[in-house]
């Protein structure tokens, strides 16, 4: 009888829908009195052990109940954290430890590629982002380096990070402040949108005129003469026109090429 009416409600072989099956902590209870804190989220990117301490440190008034921190723990998780999660056999966590255990496994890759010196060495800024989105993204995955970089070791390795449009430049943030390091990365985004600072690939293809004995193209009018110096080359260059073949730097640019 049961089983027709299930066919008649097309219910038939799929999971049971009563509270205490989609429950999956049923009988847990809050102490009286006790608030349901705002929970940081996960959505499986990040350190799982992190995320499980955060957990369990905003859940301490509740008593070290832990049928209560098994019962919450789907609130702090988002996406396709939850989704792993509302997916598992609950009956097989027994204590909390069969619940966290199995989270960080899950989500143990997370830490096992967690970012290094040498990967930081090689995130690049993107053409779509500014330098400052650029570089605070690549201070979050600094933040995750362990052990963690003090601030002169973060701003070295960010520098050698830097293409070398970049690179000459912020050779002077050495021993700074990173925020420092940020703003002279924004005077060079600056200087090289208005032409005021020469990119490498221009000054390759100036070089390689001045080979062929071409005349170098001058940049346009609308430019100020603002002097400024090319790193490794000790003339002062104004913005309106790009220097000659007395140039140490062009010199040195037209022989490699």
């Amino acid at each position: 009888m049961e089983q027709s009416l299930k066919n008649i409600q097309g219910l038939s072989g799929q999971k049971s829908v009563s509270y205490t099956d989609l429950c999956i902590f049923p009988y847990g209870h809050l102490p009286i009195g006790f608030k349901i804190p705002m929970f940081e989220k996960y959505d499986r990117h990040g350190d799982p052990i992190s995320h499980l301490k955060k957990y369990c440190n905003q859940f301490r008034w509740a008593g070290r109940k832990e049928e209560l921190l098994m019962a919450y723990f789907g609130e702090t998780l988002v996406g396709i954290a939850s989704e792993w999660y509302m997916d598992q056999d609950m009956s097989r966590w027994h204590i909390w430890d069969d619940l966290a255990r199995d989270f960080v496994r899950q989500f143990q890759y997370n830490i096992d590629i967690a970012p290094d010196k040498n990967s930081l060495s090689n995130l690049k800024k993107k053409s779509s982002e500014s330098f400052r989105e650029y570089a605070i993204k690549w201070h979050e995955q600094a933040a995750s380096v362990m052990p963690p970089m003090d601030e002169a070791d973060m701003v070295s390795v960010f520098i050698q990070a830097q293409e070398v449009d970049y690179f000459q430049y912020m050779m002077s943030a050495m021993g700074k402040l990173f925020a420092e390091a940020i703003k002279i990365g924004e005077m060079v985004e600056n200087g090289l949108k208005t032409g005021h600072i020469l990119s490498h690939s221009a000054i390759r293809a100036t070089s390689q005129a001045i080979q062929g004995g071409s005349t170098p193209r001058l940049l346009p009018a609308k430019h100020p003469a603002t002097l400024l110096s090319l790193p490794g080359c000790g003339l002062s260059h104004g913005s309106s026109a790009l220097c000659g073949d007395e140039c140490p730097t062009i010199r040195s640019a037209t022989t490699t090429v």
